[in-house]
């Protein structure tokens, strides 16, 4: 047992981050709001936003029937609710702001590696396969950490 819940306990405030919050984490945060509703309070940040939700990931999660077009990305220094429960960081800069944040909170921190998609070279289709791939982990990470109760 660390943190403030057993591993087992679903938390009450989760916190996704990346490194831009225009990709990784806002589609963490709306696929674990779609899967849980409202039974936990869930958002996103990243540690260097620049000011626009990808479109690539708009897309992607089109797909899936998720609208993410009116995501506006925001900084750790932007949040609104300073309380959480786990912060699930996606990239390597983002896990070093969840583990500063851990000075002032006590919250859990985990460290999911998930890939940047927006590095891939090539033309459209190639790109959105990337951005399906970054996509289908999380939804299968997403479903595994928060199982849904019966």
């Amino acid at each position: 047992m660390d943190g403030p819940f057993f591993d087992n306990e679903m938390p009450d405030a989760v916190l996704f981050c990346c490194t831009m919050n225009a990709i990784r984490s806002p589609m963490a945060e709306a696929l674990l709001k779609q899967h849980l509703g409202t039974r936990m309070y869930v958002d996103s940040v990243g540690a260097r936003p620049n000011g626009e939700i990808d479109g690539f990931a708009i897309a992607v999660m089109n797909e899936i029937g998720i609208d993410i077009s009116q995501h506006e990305p925001k900084s750790f220094e932007d949040m609104e609710d300073g309380y959480f429960d786990l912060i699930v960081a996606l990239s390597p800069e983002a896990q070093h702001h969840a583990v500063e944040m851990t000075r002032t909170m006590a919250c859990d921190v985990e460290f999911w590696n998930t890939f940047d998609p927006s590095v891939i070279d090539g033309g459209r289709d190639q790109k959105l396969d990337a951005y399906r791939q970054v996509r289908d982990q999380l939804i299968r990470k997403i479903k595994q950490r928060f199982p849904q109760e019966d």
